[in-house]
């Protein structure tokens, strides 16, 4: 198995992660459906949350107790944890500004933003898979948010795979308003596109989150996945951004939800750890920088390979789609030919 999901917490741990996703999927509900929805959730909330955090940085380097003893100063203190929460904050707002028409929203050669911002974002994490790999090859190294990491091929494999997954966005400036207002609508990035970015992020995050890939790599990726097969078709990059956005500014605030500590200290019995740690919580505090002792990167090493492949079969038929129709794959549109397709179109605004 990927996670250590068995045994006497194996209720809590399941039941947690199911209503997390739960959680996520409705939230995204109620912040597409009306502006006042998308304005709290990614304008009032953010802002209150940014003053929260100056304060937090202010009040540590000044040495208030406060401050240094808060638990987004101690386990959230990171440079991924803030990038990927306010790019990923920008991207909901841009989507917003398209599918609602704001400002420049309106123009023409904004329609290339969305595949602009997811880039920004995959590039975050490629850069963080790349880190691991130098800091820890083949060994344990400790993150500044103390989480044991180990370093390897698979960091490289899954970065490599990130770099394919931009390239696999098509369509750059087919992007509309859905007829309702409700979405912003991609409808060439239909199911080939989300099934080979799912598989990479969920193993960005099994590579380099560990500790937290049950939560934000199963339950936050499989929200918007639902989402879109289910009856949201052509928005899922939206349906991605928004509840990607909503779970960082959650365990930015309230990490020790989900937290395991290098000394394998876990706060609630729902804490789920990878199969990379040999022994759970219990080996992970056995574990010292630059060694391999308790470690099984097997599982790391299949799922970067399996990223790499999906992402590498995906791009080989975009290529294969655009000689065949003579198209430009980023200027023009590859799968037209999908039912996926086409529902999408269907729900949006072309003009």
């Amino acid at each position: 198995m990927l996670f250590q999901v068995y045994g006497e917490h194996a209720l809590a741990q399941w039941g947690m992660m199911l209503l997390v996703m739960l959680c996520l999927i409705l939230l995204n509900e109620f912040s597409r459906r009306t502006k006042t929805g998308g304005l709290i959730m990614f304008g009032l909330i953010p802002l209150a949350l940014t003053v929260y955090f100056v304060a937090i940085r202010i009040g540590a380097a000044a040495g208030s107790e406060w401050a240094v003893n808060n638990q987004t100063h101690i386990y959230m203190n990171g440079w991924f944890h803030y990038a990927k929460l306010y790019a990923s904050l920008a991207g909901c707002i841009g989507f917003m500004m398209i599918k609602y028409g704001w400002g420049i929203g309106k123009k023409h050669w904004f329609k290339c933003f969305p595949f602009v911002i997811v880039a920004i974002n995959i590039l975050i994490a490629v850069a963080s898979d790349f880190e691991s790999a130098a800091k820890g090859w083949n060994s344990w190294w400790l993150s500044s948010e103390g989480v044991w990491l180990f370093g390897g091929w698979h960091n490289v494999m899954n970065g490599v795979a990130g770099i394919l997954n931009i390239l696999c966005m098509t369509g750059w400036w087919a992007v509309y308003a859905s007829k309702d207002k409700k979405d912003m609508i991609w409808a060439d990035m239909t199911w080939v596109y989300i099934i080979a970015y799912d598989i990479w992020n969920f193993t960005y995050t099994y590579n380099c989150l560990p500790t937290h890939s049950w939560f934000c790599g199963v339950a936050l990726l499989a929200a918007p996945t639902i989402a879109a097969l289910c009856w949201n078709r052509g928005g899922w990059i939206m349906n991605r951004a928004n509840t990607l956005c909503i779970w960082c500014m959650f365990a930015q605030v309230f990490p020790l939800f989900q937290e395991t500590y290098h000394t394998g200290q876990q706060w609630f019995p729902w804490a789920t750890v990878s199969t990379q740690y040999v022994g759970g919580a219990e080996g992970i505090s056995q574990i010292t920088a630059g060694s391999s002792v308790g470690a099984n990167p097997t599982a790391m090493l299949v799922m970067s390979a399996l990223a790499l492949l999906a992402n590498a079969v995906a791009l080989g038929f975009i290529i294969y789609r655009a000689k065949k129709t003579h198209t430009n794959p980023y200027t023009g549109e590859i799968f037209t030919f999908q039912k996926y397709y086409k529902d999408a179109a269907a729900r949006a605004v072309i003009e």
